[in-house]
């Protein structure tokens, strides 16, 4: 005799077992968002692109700082963001305003601008600053590592602190290596000024050679010969002639390096001491407070050949705006 068969089991078995899959997975915790310094990671750089016909490498470099011109909000972004050609994604920057001095935070986020322009700022970004409705704004980018603090607030669409206004004397600098095209917006003018810093150099150094040469020997070898002491005196011996003219070079020599005068190579002028301090352990100099700046020097020097060639070393690591000065 057949044992009649429950068809409504099977059923609720599976009704049982969907619940419990649905109660596990409302149990089940959310993933949590990254924070902290790994929302910072991973880093990309990139590969390198063409804009115009020029090429662009991207490249993780720490000490980057240029001048040149900005777009405000042209691709948009949220926050106090930024686009930039080269710099890794993404990376802390102080953008400086060359009009007002004006310096903010900003994080580079996207690649960009797609023109001749060095950076493009988010419309947030560009209202802290105070560039809205500026045409073509000229600013001052600089690679930062700012505190885990103020990166929170910008990677949470807020504004970090604003810095320190740019000191007049600082800003005048950047205006006028902006007018001179030091910083290129684009691969070629940024080869440009690299290759060609060197010329002065060298056209300085053969200068100053042939003026150093001269001076000493027609001025010494004329003077000791015509002198009137060995004249009186040829009948004792006639060896005291020529030990005459020995002290007499010396004697005419020495007031040289005194008439040039000490000289100096003002090499740049920086907003922290930290900069001004890397830039004179490269270089070589000294760094001395002046005002609300850190200048740095070299020297001082006794000859004007010293001075040239300290030039040409400050102008060839890339300050183009180094000079040579009299000594305080």
């Amino acid at each position: 005799m057949r044992s009649p068969v429950n068809h409504a089991l099977p059923l609720a078995l599976v009704a049982a077992l969907a619940g419990g899959v649905a109660a596990y997975a409302k149990q089940s915790p959310a993933p949590v968002p990254v924070s902290g310094p790994a929302a910072d990671y991973p880093v990309v750089v990139g590969d390198p692109f063409q804009v115009g016909g020029a090429t662009f490498t991207p490249e993780d470099r720490l000490n980057y700082d240029a001048v040149g011109y900005a777009d405000v909000g042209a691709a948009g972004g949220t926050g106090i963001s930024a686009a930039h050609k080269t710099l890794p994604l993404p990376s802390y920057i102080e953008v400086t305003s060359l009009e007002s001095g004006k310096t903010i935070l900003v994080r580079a986020e996207r690649r960009g601008p797609m023109n001749d322009r060095l950076i493009e700022l988010s419309p947030g970004a560009a209202a802290q600053l105070g560039l809205a409705g500026s045409a073509r704004p000229a600013v001052r980018v600089r690679r930062v590592n700012p505190p885990e603090q103020e990166r929170a607030m910008l990677r949470s669409g807020g504004r970090a602190p604003e810095r320190m206004e740019t000191p007049k004397g600082l800003l005048d600098a950047l205006n006028r290596k902006l007018a001179a095209g030091t910083n290129a917006l684009s691969p070629k003018p940024a080869v440009a000024p690299a290759s060609a810093t060197p010329a002065p150099a060298a056209t300085a150094t053969p200068r100053s050679a042939p003026s150093a040469t001269p001076r000493p020997l027609p001025s010494a070898a004329p003077k000791p010969s015509p002198t009137p002491k060995p004249s009186p005196t040829p009948k004792p011996t006639a060896t005291p002639a020529p030990a005459a003219p020995a002290p007499a070079p010396t004697t005419a020599a020495a007031p040289r390096p005194a008439a040039t005068g000490s000289q100096i190579v003002q090499v740049a002028a920086f907003s922290t001491q930290d900069r001004a301090n890397a830039a004179a352990a490269k270089l070589g100099g000294q760094v001395s407070p002046a005002g609300r700046v850190w200048r740095v020097r070299l020297g001082p020097f006794a000859t004007r050949a010293q001075a040239d060639a300290a030039l040409a070393k400050a102008k060839g690591a890339g300050y183009s705006d180094a000079r040579i000065q009299r000594a305080d």
